[in-house]
């Protein structure tokens, strides 16, 4: 396996070892988690800071939400943006590997809406 050779601490796991460069552990470490999916999501539509994502995403905590922040910044797909404001605020946006991936999730929605559409069709018309 080949590894990023890097010293930008945001292309490191939390134990301060190398990402891989594979996209397998990337996909694995996103969809293995469901808050992973929905806060690349809610960010890939325009929902940007901690506290309007934490509204858009029902159930999660801001705990949750932070960790995630965090391995998504770990794992090379958003940026986490510091305005130099009173008081100071953060935004995150998608890099060009999250756009990538956020383009992959989108059509797996597609692919969820279709198949739900066609068991639909299968199951027939309601019985009253």
């Amino acid at each position: 396996m080949t590894y990023l050779k890097v010293s930008v601490g945001d292309k490191r796991n939390e134990n301060g070892h190398d990402l891989p460069v594979t996209v397998a552990p990337v996909l694995e470490a996103v969809f293995g988690c469901k808050w992973s999916v929905l806060v690349l999501s809610a960010i890939a539509d325009g929902t940007v800071r901690p506290g309007a994502l934490q509204r858009a995403i029902p159930g999660i905590s801001a705990k949750v939400l932070h960790e995630r922040l965090a391995k998504l910044v770990r794992l090379g797909l958003l940026e986490r943006v510091v305005h130099a404001a009173v008081p100071p605020h953060v935004e995150y946006r998608l890099t060009p590997r999250g756009l990538e991936l956020a383009d992959l999730l989108a059509r797996v929605r597609e692919l969820e809406r279709r198949w739900a559409e066609e068991d639909r069709g299968r199951q027939g018309p309601a019985q009253p």
